[in-house]
C-alpha cells in the first residue's frame, strides 16, 4: 500500500507546476539522493552501514511468540530481543512489555516527566518534500521573524514557566542562515535554561558555531532509513541527499553538542523497520560518544495545510505504544519523547510507561504565541504551521495534569557554573 498526497498548487507559476509535475512524474529529473551537494561535508564513519545492514536483515515476520518470551526473559535486552520486541509477534504481549518498560522507566527516570516547547522562528523552506506543510510548493502564508518579533515570542512563553525550548525553522539557508538562527538562540539563553535547534542539518564547525551560541543539543528526523522511499518522498533540495542528513547527529557531537535527537517520521514507510533503524542509529552512536546524551521520538504524520488526507500508513496508538516500550526496553538510559502530535488520553497514558518527555504550550506557526497563550489578537502578521497538533493542552495545565496523577513535572535540572 502506498501513501497518497494532495497538493494544492492553484497559486503556482506555469512553470513551477511544470518543474512540480516533471520531478513527481520522472525520476530522472531528480537527483541522486546519495550523492553529496558542494559544501557538504563528509564524515568517516560505519554507523550508517552498521544500521542500514540490520535493517535490512530483518524479517520481522519470521519472529515468533517463543521470541518474544525469550526477550522478555532477558535481563538485558539484545539487537536480536529487540527485533523480536517490535515484530508483529509481540503484539498480544504488550501488557508485559510495557510492565517491563515502566520498571525500566523508574529504575532510570523516577517518576519524572520534561516539559518543553518548540518556537518556529521562519516557515521558508527550499525542499520539496510531499508530506510536509513548509515544502516550496505549498502555498502557504510564508514568515521569517526578526530579532525582536523572536524576543517577544521568548518572552511570552518564558512567562508561562517554560526553561526549555526548541527553536525550529523551514529548511532555507537563504532565508535561515546559520548566523539568523545563531542570533535567535543567543536571545534564547537570555529567556531558557536549555536550548535545542531542529534546523538543517550543518557542517561540524557550523554546529560548533551553534553551540557557542548556547545551544545545548541538536534534533535531527531522518524521516524515513528506506532510502528507495525516501527519495519518492523528497524530490527536491538538501535534504534529499539521505546520507547528510543521517550523519548530522554524529556532526554535532563533534561539535561539542551535548546531546543529540533521533526519529523516523512514523507512516512513511515501514513503520517496523524505521523503528529499529532509528534506535540502532541511538545504539551504535551511543557506543561511540558515551558521554552524551541521547533521546528517541516517535512523530506520526499529521494533516497538513492543502493536504488533509494524510495519515499515519499503517500506525496505529497500539502500534506506536508496542514501539514506545521496546525503545524503553532496549535502551533504558535513553529520553524518549512524545510530540503534541499524540492525543491528550496517549500522552497521559503514555508517560507513565516509557516516555520521559512532552511539548506543552505548542503551535507549529510563526508568530502567533501571543494569541495562543494570551488570547490577545497580536496586530503582527503570522506564518501557517507546519502540520495540525492535536494536544493543545498549555504548559500550566499540562504541568497540573501531570501532577495530579502523581509525576514529577521537570523544567530544567541543569545548573550552569
Amino acid at each position: 500500500m502506498e501513501n497518497q498526497f494532495f497538493i494544492d498548487s492553484d497559486s503556482l507559476s506555469p512553470e513551477a507546476l511544470e518543474k512540480k509535475h516533471r520531478l513527481e512524474t520522472d525520476p530522472a529529473s531528480r537527483k541522486d539522493p546519495m550523492q553529496y551537494l558542494p559544501g557538504m561535508e563528509q564524515i568517516d564513519s560505519p554507523v550508517c552501514s552498521q544500521v542500514i545492514q540490520q535493517m535490512a536483515n530483518y524479517p520481522y515476520a519470521d519472529y515468533t511468540a517463543a521470541d518474544v518470551r525469550r526477550a522478555l526473559e532477558h535481563e538485558t535486552c539484545s539487537i536480536e530481543d529487540f527485533k523480536a520486541l517490535l515484530s508483529p509477534a509481540a503484539e498480544p504481549f504488550l501488557e508485559e512489555m510495557a510492565h517491563r518498560a515502566r520498571q525500566e522507566t523508574i529504575r532510570h527516570f523516577g517518576n519524572t516527566v520534561y516539559l518543553f516547547t518548540p518556537l518556529y522562528i521562519a516557515n521558508y523552506c527550499e525542499n520539496y518534500c510531499v508530506y510536509c506543510g513548509f515544502n516550496c510548493y505549498n502555498s502557504i502564508r510564508r514568515m521569517k521573524l526578526n530579532p525582536e518579533q523572536i524576543e517577544r515570542e521568548m518572552r511570552i512563553i518564558a512567562d508561562s514557566g517554560m526553561e526549555e525550548i526548541l527553536i525550529l525553522t523551514g529548511e532555507s539557508r537563504a532565508q535561515s542562515s546559520v548566523e539568523y538562527i545563531g542570533e535567535a538562540c543567543k536571545l534564547a539563553r537570555k529567556y531558557f535554561r536549555m536550548v535545542g535547534v531542529e534546523i538543517y542539518p550543518v557542517n561540524t564547525d557550523e554546529y560548533r558555531y551553534l553551540h557557542e551560541c548556547g545551544v545545548d543539543y541538536v534534533t535531527v528526523f531522518q524521516e524515513t532509513y528506506d532510502i528507495r522511499k525516501y527519495e519518492t518522498l523528497h524530490l527536491l533540495g538538501a535534504k534529499r541527499v539521505w546520507p547528510y542528513r543521517f550523519d548530522a547527529q554524529e556532526r554535532a557531537l563533534r561539535a561539542g553538542m551535548r546531546g543529540v535527537a533521533f526519529s523516523a517520521l512514523l507512516g512513511l514507510s515501514d513503520f517496523r523497520k524505521d523503528a529499529l533503524a532509528s534506535a540502532l542509529h541511538v545504539y551504535y552512536l551511543q557506543r561511540k560518544y558515551p558521554h552524551a546524551e541521547f533521546s528517541l521520538s516517535c512523530p506520526r504524520l499529521r494533516p497538513i495545510i492543502n493536504n488533509d488526507k494524510i495519515r499515519p500508513l499503517d500506525v496505529g496508538e497500539k502500534q506506536l505504544c508496542q514501539i514506545l516500550c521496546a525503545y524503553r526496553i532496549f535502551l533504558p538510559y535513553v529520553g524518549i519523547t512524545v510530540s503534541s502530535r499524540e492525543s491528550a488520553a496517549f500522552r497521559n497514558g503514555i508517560v507513565k510507561i516509557a516516555a520521559t518527555k512532552v511539548s506543552a504550550g505548542v503551535s507549529t506557526g510563526i508568530g502567533d504565541h501571543e494569541s495562543k497563550y494570551t488570547g490577545k489578537e497580536s496586530d503582527s502578521a503570522t506564518g501557517d504551521e507546519q502540520f495540525e497538533i492535536n494536544d493543545t493542552r498549555s504548559f500550566s495545565r499540562m504541568y497540573r495534569e501531570l501532577s495530579d496523577e502523581g509525576l514529577q513535572p521537570v523544567v530544567n535540572d541543569y545548573l550552569y557554573v
